[in-house]
């Protein structure tokens, strides 16, 4: 993976470094990674390194187009690896977790702007936002107990018994 690392960055004319390799590890990893969480990944394979180091090599990836910065509206910058496409996002409003979606086939809604205002367009972001599987099971699960009063008490119980 490091030689494919390597490769990618000398490709876009960029210097070969640790920090730069831990990076597009660390992102292509675990995707959709915040900073924190970057930096974190990195300074387990270099415990030196600093957050400025980290935050140089995810602006010079993300300028050389090896990174994907996404940042759905209210939460904090995220990276992924995947780029080249015209991919988008799902975000859970409960746990904030983040998938891709591939982009639609045939005609979908929203995708040709109804005045482009005279730019020329070359790509269409659009963020989908709802809970995730975990998320809307747990929800789901909250609902069946305050519906079912003799559920609630029973549960109510089994809480109190595992808290002592």
């Amino acid at each position: 993976m490091a030689t494919e690392f390597e490769q990618q960055l000398r490709s876009v004319s960029l210097r070969v470094t640790q920090p730069r390799l831990a990076v597009l590890t660390a992102v292509n990893t675990h995707p959709h990674s915040d900073t924190d969480s970057i930096i974190a990944s990195v300074r387990q394979k270099l415990p030196g390194v600093s957050h400025q180091a980290v935050y140089d090599s995810l602006h010079a990836l993300t300028e050389a187009a090896l990174l994907r910065k996404i940042q759905p509206s209210g939460l904090v910058a995220r990276y992924e690896s995947r780029v080249g496409d015209n991919h988008h996002h799902v975000v859970c409003r409960s746990c904030r977790r983040i998938d891709d979606i591939d982009c639609a086939v045939g005609d979908p809604p929203c995708m040709t702007p109804s005045d482009d205002h005279g730019f020329v367009i070359d790509e269409t972001e659009v963020i989908h936002w709802g809970l995730c599987p975990d998320c809307a099971a747990a929800v789901q699960a909250d609902a069946d107990v305050i519906a079912d009063p003799v559920t609630a008490r029973t549960t109510s119980k089994i809480k109190i018994k595992n808290d002592s």
